[in-house]
């Protein structure tokens, strides 16, 4: 038995100066436009700076106090709580449901797809293609509370209505969490999908000829071999919950209305940063977006972290 030589210091300084310089620029610009503006706020959020002035003064933890103090932070940091709540679960059911029915609904043993289940994933997947801001301003309009909206005007027709969706404060924040769902599912459809394709289709040939029935065969292997890719995507659809800005503010009356209903932290940064011109009171609420994603997202991978399945 030969064993390989170690290499000497001389490969190993030259590996080490290649890894350097091959991540010197990314992490350079990384630090410059992302960790920095963190740092910023972190500052300007001990400040009373309006955004103009040249001088402002340190004013300490004032605008924390302030900011705990806000009932509209209560309430959009509670309208964040119920998205982050809902919008993975709702999102993740329709699209392990979906991509399941598309991956294994055909008739042959094993992983098999139902015929023309590319053409559906693309269907599915189309509203990704769609900015929110775009998806907000054409939900806008379909919501309107009158007889020009795309839902309000049949049901006029029918003598029903108007029901309204985005001006009742009952009905908003479900109306956001709607369009949420609505543009996300197509997205973690096709991530499933491309999940289960990769599985081995010998696992499923073997649980179908020991009589696996469908329920059966997604609660015991597809859910488990996809445990990884779900969690990625219960992390991802968190931080979209708790950040959820352009759709309130597209399609909500009075950007997080009306009186309030659908404000989220992030509109209420931005309506205080650029409308309001309190950005040290806007640091600090950036800096409580900050921690509560921080927050979710390490707990989320520590709450499910567990030995990887390998096949």
């Amino acid at each position: 038995m030969t064993t390989q030589p170690r290499p000497g210091p001389w490969a190993r300084t030259a590996k080490a100066r290649f890894i350097v310089g091959f991540l010197a620029l990314p992490l350079t610009l990384y630090v410059i436009f992302a960790v920095s503006p963190y740092l910023q706020a972190f500052s300007m959020a001990m400040t009373n700076w309006r955004g103009f002035n040249a001088n402002p003064q340190f004013v300490g933890l004032d605008n924390f106090r302030r900011m705990f103090a806000d009932e509209h932070f209560w309430q959009a940091l509670a309208h964040n709580g119920l998205l982050l709540l809902l919008l993975p679960v709702i999102t993740i059911a329709i699209a392990l449901f979906f991509a399941f029915l598309l991956n294994a609904g055909g008739s042959r043993p094993g992983l098999s797809g139902i015929r023309g289940s590319g053409f559906y994933k693309v269907v599915f997947f189309f509203p990704q293609v769609l900015a929110l801001a775009v998806v907000g301003a054409f939900f806008a309009q379909v919501f309107r509370p009158d007889s020009k909206g795309m839902i309000n005007g049949p049901l006029s027709l029918l003598g029903i209505g108007p029901i309204g969706f985005v001006s009742e404060p009952e009905l908003v924040l479900w109306s956001v969490l709607a369009v949420m769902v609505w543009h996300g599912v197509g997205f973690y459809l096709v991530l499933f999908s491309a999940g289960m394709a990769a599985s081995p289709a010998e696992i499923y040939e073997a649980a179908q000829l020991d009589g696996a029935a469908g329920g059966h065969l997604f609660r015991r292997i597809t859910l488990p071999l996809l445990r990884d890719t779900v969690q990625v995507a219960w992390v991802y659809l968190g931080i979209v919950a708790i950040d959820a800005f352009a759709v309130v503010w597209v399609m909500t009356p009075e950007h997080g209305g009306p009186d309030y209903a659908s404000t989220v932290l992030a509109a209420e940064v931005y309506r205080n940063a650029f409308l309001n011109a309190r950005v040290g009171y806007a640091s600090a609420l950036g800096v409580a977006l900050f921690v509560l994603s921080l927050g979710f997202a390490i707990l989320s991978f520590r709450v499910s972290r567990r030995d990887r399945i390998e096949f």
